[in-house]
């Protein structure tokens, strides 16, 4: 897999992933060895999927580095997007 955006964080059970995109696209949160799968176009779990109406909001389950990636699912397009957090602020 290489044509895709990444995005890499640590974040806390309970923050919130939003993306936004102008196309509609495969929106993908993973760990880190999910990640390396599925950048060797492995088997590989994530939170997320295909979104025709964005901005998608995808919760983390636990604390740990996040990998977002965005991919146009073989399609070329230029698109604008941007990866936000949502941070729980509680202590």
């Amino acid at each position: 897999m290489s044509n895709f955006i990444h995005s890499r964080e640590f974040l806390s059970a309970g923050d919130i992933v939003i993306v936004e995109c102008d196309h509609q696209c495969n929106v993908r949160v993973m760990d880190d060895a999910n990640f390396q799968d599925y950048r060797r176009g492995g088997q590989h779990r994530y939170y997320g999927g295909f979104y025709q109406r964005l901005p998608a909001r995808i919760a983390i389950p636990h604390d740990g580095y996040w990998n977002t990636t965005i991919d146009l699912g073989g399609g070329r397009a230029n698109i604008r997007y941007n990866i936000g957090y949502l941070k729980n602020r509680a202590a």
